[in-house]
Protein backbone atom coordinates (compact mmCIF):
# COMPACT_ATOMS: atom_id res chain seq x y z
CA UNK A 1 0.00 0.00 0.00
CA UNK A 2 2.98 2.88 -1.09
CA UNK A 3 0.16 5.03 -2.17
CA UNK A 4 -1.06 5.72 1.17
CA UNK A 5 -0.79 9.20 2.44
CA UNK A 6 0.70 9.89 5.96
CA UNK A 7 -0.26 12.22 8.33
CA UNK A 8 2.64 13.14 10.74
CA UNK A 9 1.83 15.47 13.55
CA UNK A 10 4.88 15.78 15.15
CA UNK A 11 6.46 19.31 16.84
CA UNK A 12 10.56 17.92 17.19
CA UNK A 13 11.46 19.05 13.56
CA UNK A 14 14.78 16.71 13.32
CA UNK A 15 12.60 13.81 14.50
CA UNK A 16 9.54 15.12 11.89
CA UNK A 17 12.44 15.40 9.09
CA UNK A 18 14.21 12.14 9.83
CA UNK A 19 10.69 10.19 9.70
CA UNK A 20 9.55 11.42 6.75
CA UNK A 21 12.23 10.85 5.12
CA UNK A 22 12.38 7.47 5.50
CA UNK A 23 8.75 6.99 4.80
CA UNK A 24 8.62 8.74 1.40
CA UNK A 25 11.74 6.06 0.53
CA UNK A 26 8.90 4.01 1.27
CA UNK A 27 6.92 5.29 -1.45
CA UNK A 28 4.40 6.98 1.24
CA UNK A 29 2.92 10.82 0.41
CA UNK A 30 3.91 12.56 3.84
CA UNK A 31 2.49 15.55 4.98
CA UNK A 32 3.93 16.93 8.41
CA UNK A 33 2.12 19.47 11.02
CA UNK A 34 3.62 20.53 14.29
CA UNK A 35 0.12 20.65 16.48
CA UNK A 36 -2.95 19.63 17.33
CA UNK A 37 -5.29 22.45 15.85
CA UNK A 38 -3.16 21.80 12.80
CA UNK A 39 -3.77 18.31 12.63
CA UNK A 40 -7.43 18.17 12.73
CA UNK A 41 -7.52 20.37 9.63
CA UNK A 42 -5.42 18.12 7.97
CA UNK A 43 -6.94 15.16 8.85
CA UNK A 44 -10.52 16.13 7.63
CA UNK A 45 -8.90 17.93 4.38
CA UNK A 46 -6.31 15.53 3.42
CA UNK A 47 -8.55 12.01 4.69
CA UNK A 48 -5.26 10.00 5.47
CA UNK A 49 -4.77 6.34 5.39
CA UNK A 50 -3.25 7.03 8.81
CA UNK A 51 -2.09 9.08 11.24
CA UNK A 52 1.74 9.38 13.39
CA UNK A 53 0.61 11.45 16.15
CA UNK A 54 2.84 12.75 18.69
CA UNK A 55 1.49 12.68 22.58
CA UNK A 56 3.41 15.73 22.99
CA UNK A 57 1.79 18.66 21.02
CA UNK A 58 1.96 22.87 21.78
CA UNK A 59 -1.51 23.47 22.91
CA UNK A 60 -3.84 20.36 21.98
CA UNK A 61 -2.06 17.14 23.43
CA UNK A 62 -2.41 14.37 21.17
CA UNK A 63 -4.13 12.55 22.86
CA UNK A 64 -6.90 15.19 22.90
CA UNK A 65 -6.32 14.81 19.26
CA UNK A 66 -6.61 11.09 18.85
CA UNK A 67 -10.11 11.46 21.46
CA UNK A 68 -11.52 14.04 18.34
CA UNK A 69 -9.76 11.41 15.20
CA UNK A 70 -11.72 8.96 16.79
CA UNK A 71 -15.06 10.49 17.37
CA UNK A 72 -15.08 11.25 13.85
CA UNK A 73 -13.69 7.83 12.26
CA UNK A 74 -11.89 4.97 12.30
CA UNK A 75 -8.73 5.90 10.71
CA UNK A 76 -5.61 4.55 11.82
CA UNK A 77 -3.57 5.83 14.67
CA UNK A 78 -0.14 5.56 15.68
CA UNK A 79 0.90 7.22 18.32
CA UNK A 80 4.57 8.63 19.64
CA UNK A 81 5.93 9.26 23.11
CA UNK A 82 8.45 10.79 24.80
CA UNK A 83 7.77 9.34 27.96
CA UNK A 84 8.24 5.53 28.33
CA UNK A 85 5.43 6.17 31.21
CA UNK A 86 2.58 3.12 31.09
CA UNK A 87 -0.54 6.02 31.98
CA UNK A 88 0.62 7.20 28.21
CA UNK A 89 0.25 3.83 26.55
CA UNK A 90 -2.99 2.92 28.24
CA UNK A 91 -4.90 6.14 27.70
CA UNK A 92 -3.74 6.06 24.13
CA UNK A 93 -4.61 2.61 23.87
CA UNK A 94 -7.80 3.92 25.45
CA UNK A 95 -8.40 6.50 23.44
CA UNK A 96 -8.57 3.61 20.41
CA UNK A 97 -4.78 4.24 19.04
CA UNK A 98 -4.11 1.50 17.02
CA UNK A 99 -0.48 1.03 18.20
CA UNK A 100 1.93 3.35 20.41
CA UNK A 101 6.17 4.10 19.50
CA UNK A 102 8.22 5.14 22.51
CA UNK A 103 11.10 7.42 21.75
CA UNK A 104 13.80 7.30 20.99
CA UNK A 105 12.93 4.78 18.54
CA UNK A 106 14.21 3.13 15.26
CA UNK A 107 12.71 4.95 11.75
CA UNK A 108 12.83 1.51 10.61
CA UNK A 109 10.43 0.15 13.00
CA UNK A 110 8.29 2.65 13.07
CA UNK A 111 7.51 2.39 8.98
CA UNK A 112 7.65 -1.71 10.13
CA UNK A 113 4.61 -0.85 12.29
CA UNK A 114 3.18 1.71 9.49
CA UNK A 115 3.24 -1.38 7.09
CA UNK A 116 1.89 -3.71 9.39
CA UNK A 117 -0.78 -0.93 11.10
CA UNK A 118 -2.25 -0.43 7.11
CA UNK A 119 -2.23 -4.34 6.13
CA UNK A 120 -4.83 -4.82 8.59
CA UNK A 121 -6.96 -1.58 7.55
CA UNK A 122 -7.18 -2.62 3.69
CA UNK A 123 -10.83 -4.02 3.23
CA UNK A 124 -10.93 -7.52 2.39
CA UNK A 125 -13.51 -10.27 2.25
CA UNK A 126 -14.88 -11.54 5.49
CA UNK A 127 -13.27 -14.63 6.67
CA UNK A 128 -14.47 -17.30 8.61
CA UNK A 129 -13.15 -16.20 11.79
CA UNK A 130 -15.79 -13.15 11.37
CA UNK A 131 -18.72 -15.00 12.17
CA UNK A 132 -17.26 -17.32 15.02
CA UNK A 133 -18.56 -17.43 18.42
CA UNK A 134 -16.14 -18.16 21.29
CA UNK A 135 -16.73 -18.54 24.86
CA UNK A 136 -14.17 -19.35 27.80
CA UNK A 137 -14.78 -18.71 31.33
CA UNK A 138 -17.45 -16.13 32.04
CA UNK A 139 -16.14 -14.58 28.50
CA UNK A 140 -18.39 -14.56 25.28
CA UNK A 141 -17.54 -13.34 22.02
CA UNK A 142 -19.19 -12.95 18.82
CA UNK A 143 -16.84 -12.15 16.10
CA UNK A 144 -20.10 -10.96 13.74
CA UNK A 145 -20.98 -8.76 15.93
CA UNK A 146 -17.73 -7.50 17.62
CA UNK A 147 -19.19 -7.93 21.24
CA UNK A 148 -17.60 -9.07 23.72
CA UNK A 149 -19.65 -10.41 26.95
CA UNK A 150 -18.91 -11.18 30.47
CA UNK A 151 -21.42 -12.91 32.00
CA UNK A 152 -24.64 -10.55 30.80
CA UNK A 153 -22.32 -7.80 30.84
CA UNK A 154 -21.24 -6.06 27.50
CA UNK A 155 -17.43 -5.13 27.66
CA UNK A 156 -16.30 -2.07 25.31
CA UNK A 157 -12.43 -3.41 23.69
CA UNK A 158 -10.79 -1.55 20.74
CA UNK A 159 -9.78 -2.96 17.81
CA UNK A 160 -6.80 -4.27 18.43
CA UNK A 161 -7.61 -5.47 21.68
CA UNK A 162 -10.80 -7.42 20.72
CA UNK A 163 -8.49 -9.21 18.06
CA UNK A 164 -5.69 -10.29 20.68
CA UNK A 165 -8.76 -11.71 22.88
CA UNK A 166 -10.39 -13.59 20.46
CA UNK A 167 -6.99 -15.11 19.07
CA UNK A 168 -6.02 -15.92 22.46
CA UNK A 169 -9.48 -17.45 23.25
CA UNK A 170 -9.54 -19.18 19.64
CA UNK A 171 -6.33 -21.12 20.75
CA UNK A 172 -6.83 -21.37 23.93
CA UNK A 173 -4.29 -23.30 26.39
CA UNK A 174 -1.46 -22.48 23.82
CA UNK A 175 1.05 -20.14 25.36
CA UNK A 176 2.63 -17.06 22.67
CA UNK A 177 5.45 -15.41 23.05
CA UNK A 178 5.32 -11.72 22.62
CA UNK A 179 7.23 -11.67 19.69
CA UNK A 180 4.70 -14.06 17.92
CA UNK A 181 1.88 -12.30 19.33
CA UNK A 182 2.75 -9.10 17.07
CA UNK A 183 3.10 -11.36 14.53
CA UNK A 184 -0.28 -13.08 14.64
CA UNK A 185 -2.43 -10.26 15.96
CA UNK A 186 -0.57 -7.50 14.90
CA UNK A 187 1.15 -8.37 11.76
CA UNK A 188 4.21 -7.44 12.39
CA UNK A 189 6.93 -9.53 9.98
CA UNK A 190 10.35 -8.66 12.69
CA UNK A 191 10.23 -8.71 16.44
CA UNK A 192 9.86 -4.25 17.56
CA UNK A 193 9.22 -3.52 21.12
CA UNK A 194 7.20 -6.15 22.90
CA UNK A 195 5.55 -3.79 25.64
CA UNK A 196 3.08 -3.09 23.04
CA UNK A 197 1.38 -6.47 24.08
CA UNK A 198 2.11 -5.96 27.76
CA UNK A 199 0.05 -2.80 27.53
CA UNK A 200 -2.57 -4.46 25.28
CA UNK A 201 -2.68 -7.11 27.78
CA UNK A 202 -3.24 -5.09 30.48
CA UNK A 203 -5.74 -3.39 29.46
CA UNK A 204 -8.05 -6.14 28.07
CA UNK A 205 -7.51 -7.74 31.59
CA UNK A 206 -9.15 -4.69 33.73
CA UNK A 207 -11.68 -4.18 31.41
CA UNK A 208 -13.56 -7.49 31.20
CA UNK A 209 -13.02 -7.44 35.52
CA UNK A 210 -13.46 -10.73 37.03
CA UNK A 211 -13.42 -12.37 33.07
CA UNK A 212 -9.45 -11.33 32.98
CA UNK A 213 -8.35 -14.26 34.77
CA UNK A 214 -8.43 -16.15 31.31
CA UNK A 215 -5.58 -14.59 30.27
CA UNK A 216 -2.22 -16.48 32.02
CA UNK A 217 0.81 -14.80 32.41
CA UNK A 218 3.60 -17.65 32.04
CA UNK A 219 6.66 -15.53 33.06
CA UNK A 220 9.62 -15.01 30.80
CA UNK A 221 7.49 -17.00 28.44
CA UNK A 222 4.38 -15.17 27.02
CA UNK A 223 0.62 -15.68 27.51
CA UNK A 224 -2.15 -17.73 26.92
CA UNK A 225 -5.93 -17.79 27.58
CA UNK A 226 -7.40 -21.22 29.64
CA UNK A 227 -10.73 -21.34 32.13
Amino acid sequence: MTDATILLVEDEQNIASLVELYLKNDGYTVEHVGNGLSALAAAERLKPSLVILDVMLPGMDGLEVCRRLRATGKIPIIMLTARDGEVDRVLGLELGADDYVTKPFSPRELVARVKAVLRRAEPGDASPEDDERLALGPVRIDGARREVLVGEQPVELTAREFELLAFLVRNRGIVFSRDRLLERVWGYERPVDTRTVDSHVKSVRQKLGEGGSIIKTLRGVGYKADA
